[in-house]
């Protein structure tokens, strides 16, 4: 479809709540604009809807050929996405799209179950761990207005990012 703007920090859109999506809502058209907003996203694992301005509840997730990934479910299209279970912790820098300057260190789940329906509407259960769980929860982040710099662990763990790309 289309590669779109990435919205970025501080535009007002990245902090509000998205909409659960409903029959009025186009899946695929949304969809198709993630995926190649993210294709066209050098070393990028995922988007949220919010980040192309879409306020419903939409991810992206795909850590295929990502050195840090010990999981890999392969290309990840969560529409409704809700974290059924998770486990342990674990610090890991992140960074984000909307955020492009900077990366940060944030304590996550190490393991999280994720329950969502796919692009079709058919029932999707993510069982991972390590990055591919920090990937899915950032993204699932995003649908509530949450970025990454809002969970960092101190001031002194923002850092400006040597590149991008």
């Amino acid at each position: 479809m289309a590669v779109r703007e990435v919205l970025r920090m501080p535009h007002p859109m990245l902090k509000r709540r998205s909409a659960a999506v409903d029959d009025a809502i186009d899946v695929d058209s949304i969809v198709a604009d993630l995926l190649d907003t993210v294709a066209a996203s050098p070393r990028c694992v995922g988007i949220a809807a919010p980040q192309i301005g879409e306020l419903v509840r939409i991810v992206v997730v795909d850590v295929t050929g990502h050195p840090k990934a010990t999981t890999c479910a392969g290309r990840l299209v969560l529409v409704n996405p809700l974290v059924a279970a998770e486990e342990g912790s674990e610090l890991g820098r992140e960074g984000c799209l909307s955020i492009p300057a900077f990366t940060g260190d944030v304590r996550r789940a190490r393991r999280v179950v994720v329950e969502a329906l796919d692009a079709g509407g058919g029932p999707l259960r993510v069982d991972a761990t390590g990055f591919e769980a920090r990937c899915l929860l950032h993204e699932i982040d995003h649908l509530d207005g949450i970025l990454f710099l809002d969970r960092v662990v101190s001031a002194s763990s923002v850092f400006r990012r040597k590149g991008y790309g």
